[in-house]
């Protein structure tokens, strides 16, 4: 006698029902809209529970709900994670060897920076606003049908390297402050600055990376030509509508291609960002050895700014959460080089991100040691009883201080922005993260 066929049996359970272990084969929306790149997975840790809770009302299991699989202790407990044990190891990014059509690096650059974070906020400050100011007059005047204005989006691009050639953590905590209500904009230049910031990792000549930085300004113009009610709609888009969001790529081919003859890489950029390694990706289905070099870069500076983003439709998550969706897919998805490249130069804690300490202590993130992201400088700015620390305090994790019970600083956890009272666009606007006494990373 042969085996009884066994029919899957499925459940429809609330998102505050889900549990580790779980295989969860539906949601509640497209795939596609969510930060999910695998269509059906099991649920190994809490942070995947927590993003399926932050995009979902309900979704669909494979099981009874009687006997859905609940928690084990075993499982649950916190156990150290991948990307920490690759920060723990020293490791040096190798530079991506594919290229097509872009240049790829050759004998990498090594850029030393020549000011501190806090000597370079203040200018970064500068240049980010005007950035800001100029990525949105380009998308609403590409809406209303005016032409792009490229010497202005060229002399910005080129001010914001400028600024990360001194010193990339200063526009970088500055990406990390975010507004919903202008979220395209914010994400074009976003994605300008995480490149050239890429870029320098990667060892780029200079005026690489400034064409690479204005790839990241200009790869979503597409947009431009998406309507309002499909562009912010708060909830899951239709089928039909994720057709007309995948066309953006193609009116942004367009829009450039009509712009200026030197704007082919950018050309390239805005039709490929969205292909991936394994032909998944769009318009055209793209593989490796096929997607333009900086499309690829930018193809993974884009999904890590949109999942740290907070949308119409969806929450903004942790920098390490996107890191680890980043490395999950790594060599599918996106460039298995380019990725564990990306993911050192970000680590584990980038600068802006709010941390509480073992000792429950909490601070903000202001720079991060280039071969040591384990033990950036913070500064302090609550107790462990999360009242006010007064005066805040500025501390070099790689300097091993002490606690006032004698215990080295460690790191435990990032929190979120607007936690505790600490939201960083207060501590930038108010100047405390400019610390003019301090002193560049020996370049030894």
């Amino acid at each position: 006698m042969g085996t009884p066929h066994q029919e899957v049996v499925e459940s429809q359970i609330d998102v505050s029902e889900l549990a580790i272990g779980m295989h969860v084969i539906r949601l509640d929306r497209p795939w596609e809209e969510t930060n999910f790149l695998l269509q059906g997975f099991v649920i190994r840790d809490q942070s995947e529970i927590e993003a399926l809770r932050a995009q979902c009302d309900f979704v669909v299991i494979e099981g009874r709900v009687d006997g859905i699989p609940r928690p084990d202790p075993a499982r649950s407990a916190p156990k150290p994670s991948v990307l920490k044990r690759l920060f723990s190891r020293k490791a040096t990014p190798k530079p991506a060897s594919n290229t097509v059509k872009a240049v790829a690096p050759r004998k990498r650059v090594t850029y030393i920076n020549k000011v501190s974070a806090g000597q370079e906020m203040e200018t970064a400050i500068i240049r980010f606003e005007e950035a800001q100011q100029t990525a949105k007059a380009i998308m609403s005047g590409l809406r209303v049908g005016r032409t792009l204005d490229l010497n202005n989006a060229r002399a910005v691009v080129n001010s914001c390297v400028e600024s990360v050639l001194r010193n990339e953590n200063a526009l970088l905590l500055l990406t990390k402050i975010k507004h919903q209500d202008e979220y395209t904009a914010e994400h074009c230049i976003n994605v300008a600055i995480l490149a050239a910031a890429f870029g320098k990792h990667l060892g780029l000549l200079e005026g690489e990376i400034r064409n690479l930085a204005l790839c990241g300004l200009l790869h979503d113009v597409g947009k431009t030509r998406i309507p309002d009610e499909i562009l912010n709609k708060p909830g899951a888009l239709t089928p039909r509508e994720f057709d007309v969001m995948r066309h953006h790529t193609t009116h942004g081919r367009t829009i450039l291609m009509g712009t200026s003859n030197s704007l082919n890489t950018a050309v390239d950029v805005a039709f490929s960002h969205h292909e991936r390694m394994d032909g998944s990706g769009y318009p055209r289905a793209l593989k490796a050895q096929q997607i333009p070099y900086f499309a690829k870069v930018i193809g993974l500076v884009d999904t890590y700014d949109a999942i740290t983003s907070t949308r119409v439709y969806d929450r903004g998550r942790a920098s390490m959460q996107a890191l680890e969706i980043i490395h999950k897919h790594r060599g599918t998805q996106f460039d298995e080089e380019l990725a564990d490249a990306f993911i050192q130069m970000i680590g584990v804690y980038p600068p802006g991100s709010i941390v509480e300490m073992l000792n429950g202590e909490v601070g903000i993130i202001v720079e991060s040691h280039p071969r040591h992201k384990l033990r950036p400088k913070v500064l302090m700015v609550r107790e462990s009883d999360k009242t006010m620390m007064t005066p805040y305090k500025s501390l070099d994790l790689m300097t091993s201080p002490e606690d006032g019970a004698g215990n080295v600083y460690q790191i435990a956890r990032e929190v979120p922005d607007g936690a505790h009272g600490i939201v960083l666009q207060d501590f930038v606007e108010e100047g405390l993260i400019v610390t003019k006494t301090d002193q560049p990373d020996d370049p030894g």
